[in-house]
């Protein structure tokens, strides 16, 4: 019978939570120098999500309440990798950097993103992996509210439901064609 090395994989343990430790602390950097840019660029747009993967790819999703064009984002990028540059946050700019819009597959993650898509058909992945899909109609600070017809001409019925953002694990809006 062949035991574990307990000290190698306790140092396997610590390395990454040292990691993620350091990606905290990194993305909070980052997340200031972004939103400052935010602030200064009088609009409506506003951070959604920053992520780092281990080999120092940074990959930040920025919407706005209006749309978000791809010059905005061009623009963003080149004025906060100047910033991150400046900072000498990676040794030797041993670093990449992508800002983009959340695209119709990214699931909706902040407040804001749900009152940006009243009206739109939304599908919604409850925490039990059951699904509804239905029209957006309101969102308050508790819940959303979806609307669903089925069936066809006469026989349509349509029904609303309220759901907490407690049970939501997912949202994604539809697209129509």
């Amino acid at each position: 019978m062949q035991r574990k090395n307990e000290t190698t994989e306790g140092n396997g343990y610590r390395s990454l939570l040292l990691f993620n430790m350091a990606n905290e602390t990194i993305i909070a950097d980052i997340e200031g120098k972004l939103n400052d840019l935010l602030a200064a660029d009088p609009g409506d747009d506003f951070l959604v999500s920053i992520k780092i993967k281990p080999t120092n790819n940074i990959k930040i999703f920025i919407d706005s309440d209006t749309g978000m064009s791809i010059e905005k984002c061009v623009r963003y990028n080149r004025k906060l990798y100047a910033k991150i540059e400046e900072s000498a946050m990676f040794p030797e700019g041993n670093f990449s950097l992508e800002i983009s819009s959340p695209g119709v597959d990214e699931p909706l993650k902040l407040h804001r993103q749900y009152v940006k898509n009243i009206g739109r058909n939304v599908l919604v992945t409850f925490n039990d992996a059951t699904e509804k899909e239905g029209k957006l109609l309101e969102v308050t600070e508790t819940d959303i509210i979806i609307e669903q017809t089925t069936g066809k001409g006469k026989k349509a019925e349509t029904k609303q439901f309220v759901i907490p953002f407690d049970n939501i694990k997912t949202t994604t809006v539809q697209v129509q064609f």
